[in-house]
């Protein structure tokens, strides 16, 4: 549900809003808009209005709220000041802030039936702005989309409740080295404000015992130095030299 709110003061307008509430995403309150006059800016006005916008989200049943700032440093500055941390990047490669939930929800991993899903975009995004590279192209997006609708590469999503805070995918290949296919395990990456509570493990482990239900021999990841350690805790504890790759 979509609302057009307005601040008052002494009678007045000074500034609006516009949340939007998804239920359906365990209770998000997304701030599409957000602005107070700039007649009526300092003395803290701008954390009162904030204030009164969250505390009526949440008398409407919202349960967290997260916000696209745009990438500027001054309203960064703004919205951590009230809680919000960032995380990650939407659909269209926009960075986004959210003020983290407080309830306790299980964590499930399950496989991407839906190659349109927008969260699959949103996560990827975020894991390409992470590594140093630009946002999906809508090229690349429908390219993507494509392979998972012909069962090119696997996704298994992380979720909380309905919204996806995780992903990775395994890319099945075959190899003379086994005489049958193998995998290569990619697009690992866990929204930072969901990190730390055994997501990286769970992922792991779905697309390892899906590699083994479906006659795929091994799982391999290429990783950075600065990583090796973590994948070897997550099962990855052979080592098979080093990767090197010639691109056009």
């Amino acid at each position: 549900r979509c609302f057009y709110l307005f601040f008052h003061r002494n009678g007045r307008d000074i500034g609006f809003a516009m949340p939007v509430i998804y239920t359906s995403e365990d209770g998000k309150c997304f701030v599409m808009e957000y602005c107070v006059y700039p007649e009526y800016r300092g003395n803290g006005t701008g954390k009162h209005c904030a204030k009164a916008l969250l505390d009526w989200a949440k008398e409407k049943g919202a349960l967290y709220a997260e916000l696209n700032y745009g990438g500027d440093m001054r309203r960064e500055r703004f919205w951590q000041s009230l809680g919000f941390v960032k995380n990650g990047f939407d659909e269209w490669g926009e960075p986004l802030m959210i003020l983290p939930p407080k309830d306790e929800l299980p964590f499930t991993v399950e496989i991407l039936n839906d190659p349109t899903d927008w969260q699959l975009l949103k996560l990827e995004n975020g894991f390409k702005k992470e590594i140093g590279e630009e946002a999906l192209t809508k090229g690349h997006q429908k390219q993507l989309q494509q392979a998972v609708k012909e069962g090119k590469i696997t996704f298994f999503i992380a979720k909380r409740g309905y919204r996806a805070v995780g992903m990775c995918s395994v890319a099945p290949c075959y190899s003379t080295f086994s005489c049958s296919n193998t995998g290569v395990f990619e697009d690992f990456y866990i929204e930072p404000v969901f990190r730390g509570k055994g997501l990286a493990r769970k992922l792991a482990q779905a697309a390892q015992t899906w590699c083994k239900q479906n006659g795929i021999a091994s799982l391999t990841v290429c990783c950075a130095p600065c990583d090796e350690k973590m994948y070897q805790a997550l099962g990855f504890d052979i080592c098979l030299g080093t990767t090197f790759a010639h691109t056009d």
